[in-house]
């Protein structure tokens, strides 16, 4: 199983909120998930960025592969992915 470290879009039309999840691949983007790893906020000022350091490094050991904006994201929070 193609496990995957994404965004899941929440909000209402024009106000978007995203979960980060660790999700099966074939799955679709709002459909299920495995776990809520955080949150991001891209309307506050500065943006925020939430997430759960231990579950992640958790979930990139096992093989998870975040993509490319979640990526940045982990970067940005101080996680690396390599």
């Amino acid at each position: 199983m193609a496990v995957k470290i994404r965004l899941t879009r929440r909000g209402a039309k024009k106000k978007p909120f995203y979960r980060v999840v660790v999700a099966d691949a074939r799955m679709p983007r709002d459909g299920r998930f495995i776990e809520i790893v955080g949150t991001y906020n891209p309307l506050s000022e500065p943006s925020e960025v939430k997430i759960d350091s231990e579950k992640v490094k958790k979930w990139l050991k096992r093989g998870a592969i975040p993509t490319r904006t979640v990526e940045k994201l982990l970067r940005i929070v101080g996680i690396e992915t390599k």
